[in-house]
């Protein structure tokens, strides 16, 4: 299957919700901590003497470490990356490294760890931060819309709804997930989800009261944001933090998750058996995943091990 040997350890690939064979990567070097990062843009070429591949199409040289990674949902050649500097760098992959960022927004008084394009509204996009806050973008304005604070510790992650364009959540090491409304003061509700940092969360795309989490706890919990008294599910699995969760946009009930334990997880929380699948070719940390929206059942990670790998679900990631 494609795969690509990248210039740093990955923290974040995504999916074109445009081209079905363009990835957007973001890395960085010695695993985020000091030096340089690269986004990577590479093409997944079809079989040729040596088997399918992943091409680079553009490649962006930064002057700090990338943490995530998003690509716009309105216009298939602008992307978003999340910055150890604190800022926010918009991309136009159709310009060259000398032209880009097209946008530097720096408001954020410590990392930006994550970042995530509204799939409804298509004309803004969050970032979540070390400062403990999130921000409300939009890709023509220099400055944010909005702050949103009310987390006590970093903000890891934030997700937007797949059904409603006012809705997000949030994912913080003060142990808790937040559901927001960019309509309200605060937040709408506070889960108190896991005893642990909670790293990565999603929603589900058939049913917009469902939400996943992952935590440092090594489990990940589904809630009904209507009932958020206890979980429906907890799924138990990783060894390790599970540092990145993300539902399919083909099946309902099925997600996929990555770890510290250099593992990917299938799932369908409905199961009695929950674990589908499990994938052991990261020979590192597994810090980045995403499914296709265009082709079912694509699925892509990358990790410390500067790897990038793309497969179909089913299928060995190692296999040419």
């Amino acid at each position: 299957m494609p795969s690509f040997k990248a210039p740093a350890p990955g923290f974040s690939v995504r999916f074109s919700p445009f081209h079905e064979h363009r990835l957007l990567a973001a890395t960085s070097q010695h695993f985020g901590l000091v030096g340089n990062g690269h986004l990577l843009v590479l093409d997944i070429s079809a079989a040729g003497p040596g088997g399918p591949g992943l091409t680079p199409l553009f490649s962006f040289p930064t002057s700090d470490a990338l943490f995530d990674c998003a690509w716009s949902e309105s216009h298939d050649s602008l992307c978003a990356a999340a910055s150890g500097d604190g800022s926010v760098r918009l991309f136009d992959v159709t310009l060259p490294p000398a032209q880009n960022p097209v946008r530097l927004l720096r408001e954020h008084a410590r990392e930006v760890h994550g970042i995530d394009w509204n799939p409804v509204r298509r004309d803004a996009f969050l970032s979540a931060s070390w400062d403990d806050t999130l921000k409300l973008w939009s890709p023509d304005r220099p400055a944010s819309v909005r702050t949103f604070r009310g987390h006590e510790y970093c903000v890891y992650a934030a997700a937007w709804s797949a059904r409603h364009p006012d809705v997000f959540a949030s994912a913080s090491g003060d142990h808790t997930a937040r559901v927001w409304d960019v309509r309200e003061p605060g937040p709408t509700l506070v889960i108190p989800a896991h005893e642990h940092e909670v790293l990565s969360l999603d929603w589900d795309k058939y049913d917009p009261s469902i939400l996943a989490t992952g935590s440092v706890d090594k489990s990940i919990r589904i809630w009904d944001v209507r009932s958020p008294q206890a979980p429906l599910a907890q799924l138990a699995g990783h060894g390790y933090a599970v540092k990145r969760v993300k539902f399919s946009p083909h099946r309902q009930g099925m997600l996929m998750s990555c770890s510290y334990d250099m593992t990917v997880c299938m799932w369908d929380y409905r199961k009695e058996d929950a674990l589908l699948q499990r994938y052991g070719h990261h020979t590192e940390f597994v810090a980045g995943i995403d499914m296709s929206v265009l082709t079912d059942g694509l699925l892509a990670s990358t990790g410390w091990d500067e790897m990038i790998y793309v497969w179909p679900f089913g299928s060995d990631p190692r296999a040419m």
